[in-house]
């Protein structure tokens, strides 16, 4: 399967060192994540459940 990442709208460009890119992986695997400038360098595999609850964190952490 052929896993289609994207790069996070809130990237800086080329000199943001702090980027990801997420992508879709098989039906029922979930959602990875990879250092967009290291793409060869594996990636973290989350749940969509997993996902959701790191995002929501993320969310609560800004806000504070």
């Amino acid at each position: 399967m052929i896993v289609h990442w994207r790069t996070s709208s809130h990237s800086g460009g080329t000199n943001d060192h702090q980027c990801v890119e997420l992508g879709r992986l098989a039906p029922g695997v979930g959602i990875g994540m990879r250092d967009s400038k290291d793409p060869d360098g594996g990636h973290l595999t989350l749940t969509v459940a997993e996902f959701a609850a790191l995002l929501d964190g993320i969310k609560r952490h800004s806000e504070s």
